[in-house]
């Protein structure tokens, strides 16, 4: 073997979540890998996204406890931020896991990790700063990144996204965000909790892909907490204003107004990342969403598999971590894995959280009609919540009229926890009918899933027909 070429089973070309898991479990499995990383391991989620915003919220929500428990009794005075202090703990938070992503524990299972920026130079071989790889099968698992909307003036103001947000170390006096999605939301509450004043610019209306009526019961709750919140909204440009920035707004009824503030944060979707790839020598098809693959994860060249964000799909770490699973059994065991999305949650994690899996109502209505049923428990008929005053927030389910679970929408404090009771569910197949039989303990959040499960069989088992029977077998003593 050339010292300048690699002869491997398996090279992957990313080290986020996605290629992470692919690498450890291909090297831990026996396979040669190779782990390719122009850029700090860990990717997105550990340095810039999923660690990093909850440590952020986590400190957010202290905030919001202090001023909160004067409801349950206990007096406090104003809290006193430290945001340079924050800062500090969000990035603790990241030094802390950053050694389960790093090359030295990578090396120690034997893969080979090489710190570069990678390109196809073949449809079975990438180079990277002059060593070639040729592998039996490749994934590219690289990302995404923010994207940048054509705002008229964008390039002329400073302004964070999330690869940039986490290193300030000073509170904006007025955070301007773009983008009405989870991230938006996330930090638009953070900031504002933290003692900023925060004003949200959305085009269309805040997350479009939940469930309309929780959305806003959200929306309810952060206004509540002093959060402008502008939808339907053209952003004709932004322009320097003194040391900070400002926004020039055009509303839905053609009004015109001018928003200023010190800080901008964008937060308007983001886009693949595939620049200096190229994969058209390796003969892979891709387009402004990221890489075409099948329902195996395959690309159009059948050795390559792409994963995560970059995939075109849906953008979540633990889809990326989900397609490593597929990836590993079509790759190394030859099994025609392929990816399903019907029982796929997310979580918006804004204080209450929004979760969801499956269909919301309004899709459910789209594919099914009128042939639904809409199970719903609202937070403040749950003892436990009752008890820490976390009363703002609602469950739905969607179900079909024999009990199969079409989809589950959660409003309220630890939604991302109860929400995994009906992702096991929606995968196993399970008919609401468990859910509502399962013994929950008391009192417990978790009650809200057991309540709204057992509402399907209400209007039968206290009907006219049920009654009748009692009434019936009462005369056999």
């Amino acid at each position: 073997m050339s010292a300048n070429v690699l002869n491997v089973d398996i090279a992957i070309i990313g080290a986020g979540s996605g290629g992470l898991s692919v690498a450890a479990g291909a090297a831990q499995l026996g396979a040669s890998t190779v782990l390719i990383e122009k850029g700090r391991m860990g990717g997105d989620c550990l340095n810039t996204g999923c660690v990093p915003s909850k440590a952020l919220l986590a400190s957010a929500k202290a905030a919001r406890r202090w001023r909160h428990d004067r409801a349950l009794g206990v007096n406090h005075a104003a809290p006193d931020v430290d945001f340079a202090a924050v800062n500090r703990h969000v990035q603790e938070a990241i030094a802390a896991i950053a050694p389960n992503d790093s090359v030295e524990r990578f090396e120690g299972l034997g893969v080979k990790v090489i710190q570069g920026a990678a390109r196809f130079a073949g449809p079975r071989e990438v180079e990277v700063d002059g060593t070639r790889i040729r592998a039996r099968r490749f994934v590219v698992a690289t990302g995404s990144k923010a994207a940048l909307p054509p705002i008229p003036g964008l390039d002329r103001v400073p302004h964070f996204t999330n690869e940039t947000i986490f290193g300030n170390t000073a509170l904006p006096r007025h955070l301007i965000v773009v983008g009405g999605g989870p991230i938006g939301l996330e930090m638009a509450q953070a900031h504002r909790a933290l003692g900023s004043e925060v004003t949200v610019l959305e085009a269309f209306h805040i997350l479009p892909k939940d469930d309309a009526e929780l959305a806003e019961m959200l929306r309810e709750r952060l206004v509540a907490d002093g959060i402008a919140i502008r939808e339907q909204v053209k952003i004709a440009r932004v322009e320097p204003e003194g040391d900070g920035v400002a926004a020039v707004i055009e509303t839905h009824d053609g009004g015109r107004e001018r928003i200023a503030g010190s800080h901008l944060l964008v937060a308007a979707g983001r886009r693949p990342n595939l620049a200096g790839l190229d994969l058209d020598l390796a003969g892979i098809a891709h387009g402004p969403k990221g890489i075409a693959v099948d329902a195996r994860l395959r690309t159009t060249n059948r050795n390559v598999f792409a994963i995560g964000d970059v995939a075109g799909g849906p953008q979540f770490t633990h889809v990326a971590g989900y397609h490593a699973g597929i990836v590993i059994r079509n790759a190394l065991f030859r099994q025609p894995a392929k990816v399903d999305y019907t029982a796929l949650p997310w979580v918006t994690y804004t204080d209450p959280e929004l979760a969801h899996v499956g269909l919301t109502e309004a899709q459910a209505r789209a594919a099914h009609g009128d042939r639904i049923r809409v199970l719903r428990w609202p937070f403040r008929e749950n003892d436990r919540a009752q008890t820490e005053r976390e009363t703002h927030g609602l469950l739905k389910a969607v179900t079909t009229p024999s009990g199969r679970i079409l989809g589950a929408s959660i409003l309220g404090a630890h939604a991302g926890e109860l929400i995994q009771v009906w992702v096991l569910a929606m995968g196993q197949g399970l008919n609401v009918k468990a859910l509502a039989g399962m013994i929950a303990p008391y009192p417990t959040l978790g009650e809200v899933s057991k309540r709204a499960a057992g509402s399907f069989f209400t209007p039968k088992l206290f009907g006219p027909r049920t009654r009748a029977l009692v009434r019936l077998l009462s005369w056999f003593g």
